[in-house]
């Protein structure tokens, strides 16, 4: 059983941890003191609801439809593009760092739909959660022991970006500070969006 736990902790934990859409959005958020919380709080769940489902076959009947996938991969390359987009217009227009309001310029709706639509948009999530997470968790000893440890591990991580990104905002009071945060966001959303287009899907 701790094997099984230990297992899902490891694999969804590195799997995680790879830059994404996801997390570069809710750190951003989490500098930005705006809403990071909530977001983070989201990502945890849809994490858990999607690993459940893919244990459970869900994945397997959504990938029975290629064309499902091949419209929300390009949807999904849309919409990271766009938030790219914004994210080098403020890098390149500045801003006043931590003068401006702490609880940010969007309201808790904006970020939780634009949080959910980084995940749900992303079509590799649903390759990572519906079938590599599933194909080793169904060679684990208790499928259910194995979903708690790979939920573990994205609590874990999204607290921790959500703490951490928090706890840098102190000393990122300056607009040059913030200017290159979201450079450096902005750029890598638009590389993600720029492998989906042509790369694709890899299973």
């Amino acid at each position: 059983m701790l094997e099984s736990y230990l297992t899902g902790l490891l694999v969804c934990g590195g799997i995680i941890m790879a830059i994404g859409a996801q997390n570069a959005y809710v750190l951003g958020l989490a500098v930005r003191r705006e809403h990071h919380w909530w977001s983070a709080g989201l990502c945890m769940s849809s994490d858990l609801l999607l690993l459940t489902a893919g244990m459970f076959g869900v994945g397997a009947l959504l990938l029975t439809f290629p064309s499902t996938m091949e419209v929300m991969r390009w949807l999904g390359v849309a919409f990271l593009g766009w938030l790219a987009c914004q994210a080098l217009f403020r890098a390149t227009t500045g801003r006043q760092g931590l003068t401006v309001s702490a609880s940010g310029e969007r309201s808790l709706k904006q970020v939780l739909l634009a949080t959910l639509a980084v995940t749900v948009l992303n079509p590799q999530v649903y390759l990572d959660t519906f079938l590599l997470i599933p194909a080793v968790g169904a060679q684990q000893e208790s499928a259910a022991v194995f979903v708690a440890g790979a939920g573990t591990a994205s609590i874990l991580w999204f607290s921790l970006l959500a703490w951490g990104g928090s706890a840098l905002s102190p000393w990122l009071s300056r607009p040059w500070a913030w200017r290159m945060i979201d450079g450096v966001i902005g750029l890598m959303m638009a590389a993600i969006a720029l492998h989906l287009a042509f790369s694709g899907l890899k299973s």
